[in-house]
């Protein structure tokens, strides 16, 4: 088996791409890639060409998601405030030890759990604890 090395694409189910879209670009700050009329996708740069998040609109049920972006740590506290000023309630920053990482969180528009990460200098802040 080849050693995966990270995560280039997530999926994300949205109820209506024209109130999800403005959320991830705006208030989050990701770059359009693509988009697919036909099927209602948005392909959203996240980190330049180091990863896509794409909305999918669907009306249909399903279930929320939790799924995690990195930042750097010296953007973790204007992010949490950015966020705020665009009426998003967020929790955090909180640290997590064993990662190491500054996490802070909040939800999209359909009620997904969304969480800004930065990771910690594991020479200052060693890891702790394992599963």
């Amino acid at each position: 088996m080849t050693e995966i090395k990270g995560v280039y694409e997530v999926a994300v189910r949205v109820r209506d791409l024209a109130r999800a879209e403005p959320f991830y670009r705006q208030v989050l700050g990701l770059e359009p890639g693509y988009r697919d009329e036909k099927r209602k996708w948005l392909f959203l740069r996240a980190g330049g060409t180091a990863g896509m998040i794409v909305l999918q609109e669907d009306p249909a049920a399903w279930p929320l998601q939790h799924f995690a972006l990195t930042v750097a740590e010296a953007d973790i506290e204007r992010a949490a405030r950015r966020l705020r000023e665009n009426g998003v309630v967020c929790v955090g920053p909180v640290v997590h030890d064993w990662i190491p990482a500054k996490s802070i969180y909040f939800t999209d528009p359909d009620g997904h759990d969304l969480e800004l990460c930065a990771r910690l200098d594991t020479t200052a802040h060693p890891p702790r604890g394992q599963l």
